[in-house]
């Protein structure tokens, strides 16, 4: 006797929600993951929360969470990024398969950054859209760091006066995050939920996280590339005016990452970030699905895949 399917029935693809329209991301610690027919099941001391899981865009695992099979099950169906993270959100470890099944801006980022002259104009551009109404066009990499350092120094400089958080340097030890002061470690906490929003565009949208433009050597390199653009209009304003207000919180991560979470919504990052990743890769705002494999011939162009071709037969001469 077959067993009946119990709950929902898996989605299609076109019933689930497009990485722009998501919900940014939520973070979960200490609780029980669970599957309660298309909605996650979170479980812990304060009691049970259901959360659709085709409205979100990256679920964020902190530790001691358990995860049930029929809760990855779901995760998988709807397209929802998973990134398993450490205490705080300082670290991420692991992330789940991206919400486009298309490898066509993967393509396009691969062809940029293997061409010298192409990944040094991305470079630019990446620039380009921190320095408005500047021509960074001639300007070499060298030249691009100086500038991009001396901007990052006065946006630190002009929102420590503004909100009067003291501010001597960025400071920050993976090893020992509670050496660090207030205003750094919320920082270090706005710029890893920076970090996992935009880990999260990147894999939905089939893109390599590791080859970046600016970083390189890392299997996270183009995470670091594609944060940096957002970081002084987003990650720092938001720690700095958390430790505003929070002057002596001991728990300055968690009001960081909740003011990140409604900043993100605020300034409706997530669809910026999809359009903007687009536009650097040079792909159309909507990049088709894929809905079918082809294979590749250097001569006849993009064959069917799933057929059982032939051996080709010579021709007499």
């Amino acid at each position: 006797m077959v067993q009946k399917q119990i709950g929902a029935q898996k989605p299609k693809w076109a019933e689930l929600g497009r990485m722009r329209d998501r919900i940014t991301f939520i973070y979960i610690e200490h609780a029980k993951i669970n599957r309660q027919d298309s909605a996650i099941q979170v479980v812990d001391q304060r009691g049970i929360v259901y959360v659709p899981s085709a409205m979100l865009a990256v679920l964020m695992l902190g530790p001691g969470v358990d995860v049930t099979h029929r809760a990855m099950e779901l995760i998988g169906q709807s397209g929802l990024g998973v990134i398993w993270v450490g205490e705080q959100g300082v670290r991420q470890y692991a992330y789940g398969r991206p919400l486009s099944h298309s490898s066509r801006l993967l393509e396009a980022q691969a062809a940029l950054v293997s061409n010298q002259k192409k990944r040094i104009s991305v470079a630019r551009q990446m620039y380009q859209m921190r320095f408005p109404g500047e021509d960074v066009s001639r300007y070499s990499m060298q030249e691009l760091r100086g500038k991009e350092g001396a901007r990052v120094r006065r946006v630190y400089q002009q929102l420590a006066r503004e909100t009067g958080v003291p501010w001597s340097r960025r400071m920050y030890n993976p090893d020992d995050f509670e050496a660090s002061d207030q205003i750094n470690r919320a920082l270090t906490a706005a710029h890893q939920a920076l970090y996992g929003l935009s880990h999260a565009v990147i894999c939905a949208l089939g893109v390599s996280p590791g080859l970046g433009f600016v970083h390189t050597g890392h299997d996270l390199s183009f995470v670091y590339d594609f944060a940096d653009l957002y970081k002084a209009s987003v990650s720092i304003p938001v720690a700095f005016e958390v430790t505003k207000n929070a002057p002596n919180d001991p728990d300055i991560t968690s009001q960081t990452r909740l003011a990140m979470r409604d900043k993100f919504v605020e300034t409706k990052l997530l669809a910026k970030m999809v359009a903007d990743l687009k536009t650097l890769l040079g792909a159309p705002e909507d990049v088709p699905e894929a809905t079918v494999m082809q294979l590749w011939d250097d001569q006849m162009g993009l064959q069917k895949f799933g057929v059982q071709y032939r051996e080709r037969e010579e021709q007499p001469q």
